[in-house]
């Protein structure tokens, strides 16, 4: 009986997760439309999807094929505190983009930044930002090659935006694609979890928390160039998990591939720190926003082999082995505790962290 109660229960759950898109119910924009789970993708599909149709953006990935080989990707950042421990707006938003770039397995060729400039923002702070976004840019190997300023009133910008377009260039043959993932296929995580929205909260002094944690932002191309070097065509698809965490990301393969993801609690790599200030705020370091790591679902027989690339990079090696895709149930994600039960994962409800990238 306790066995068809929970079948009945999922059965429940994919039904109301896979019913048609109803109108966006919401008479004004909140938080939670911002925070990459349940509200903003009603927003993307009834608002953007709707008016922008076409199928590079229908794909919804992390950068759209724009021709031949070439993809493109942009990303507006309006993080606070605007410098945090690890970093700061100006190499996130070069991070950020790159890293959309490299999901797609794009080389970055180069990028494009817009700046809103609140009235009153002190010049000192503005150049040292721009000077840390600068060696970011040196440091993944591209250009900013024009750009664009912005100055508002006093108190209409929260001191800076910073929006990045980027284009990059895909190796020849490569097809990334959920469409591709199977049951078998094994899901890997290249390090901790957690670390860059909890290092940002943290910075913003309200928690008064003695933790010493610092935002993992990174540019991930050259470790993709690994793992692809690697497994080539086992790899299925890349994804970074940014807002929304690693469950989202998760949610969003699942729900795309019409199969079912599980994820092993226990091999779910989380710094003591981060795990800490998850658990003093009540938020599952799943849930969390990471801006220097990669989710990547590959074919079982390659995925010692991708582990194994992975950790051999700088970037990689906290990598682990943290799920498996299965047939049941289609479009959902559930976690197999430590403590020897199961649960739903589900999208991101709300936002618990706002204004963190």
């Amino acid at each position: 009986m306790a066995a068809r109660s929970e079948e009945q229960v999922l059965e429940a759950i994919e039904a109301r997760r896979r019913r048609p898109h109803v109108k966006l119910m919401d008479q004004h924009v909140t938080l939670s439309h911002g925070a990459g789970g349940k509200a903003s993708h009603v927003l993307t599909e009834m608002v953007f999807l709707r008016a922008f149709e076409n199928p590079a953006l229908r794909a919804l990935g992390d950068a759209a094929a724009v021709t031949g080989d070439l993809v493109m990707s942009t990303d507006a950042f309006v993080v606070r505190p605007l410098t945090f421990p690890g970093g700061d707006i100006g190499e996130l938003a070069v991070n950020g983009t790159v890293n959309d770039l490299a999901m797609a397995g794009a080389v970055p060729l180069a990028l494009t930044a817009a700046f809103v400039i609140e009235e009153g923002f002190p010049t000192a702070d503005l150049e040292r930002i721009v000077v840390s976004m600068a060696a970011a840019a040196r440091a993944a190997g591209v250009h900013v090659v024009a750009g664009d300023t912005k100055v508002v009133e006093r108190g209409k910008a929260d001191g800076l935006y910073v929006t990045t377009t980027g284009l990059g260039r895909v190796r020849p043959g490569l097809a990334l694609d959920p469409a591709s993932i199977r049951p078998g296929d094994r899901v890997l995580v290249s390090g901790t979890l957690g670390d860059h929205g909890m290092a940002v909260m943290i910075a913003r002094g309200e928690l008064e928390l003695e933790i010493d944690l610092e935002s993992d932002t990174a540019p991930l191309h050259d470790l993709t160039r690994v793992l692809l070097d690697a497994a080539g065509d086992h790899v299925r698809c890349l994804r970074d998990p940014t807002r929304g965490g690693l469950a989202t990301v998760l949610n969003e393969l699942a729900l795309s591939a019409e199969l079912a993801i599980v994820v092993d609690e226990a091999a779910v790599p989380v710094r003591p720190g981060t795990n800490g200030a998850c658990e003093i705020l009540g938020i599952d370091p799943l849930y969390v926003a990471n801006e220097g790591k990669l989710a990547a679902i590959v074919a079982p027989e390659a995925a010692d082999a991708a582990l194994a690339a992975l950790r051999a990079h700088p970037l990689g090696a906290d990598a682990a082995i943290v799920g498996e895709v299965r047939g049941e149930p289609p479009g959902m994600v559930l976690l197999d505790t430590a403590f020897g039960g199961s649960r739903v994962v589900d999208m991101l409800a709300g936002d618990p962290l706002p204004r963190i990238c």
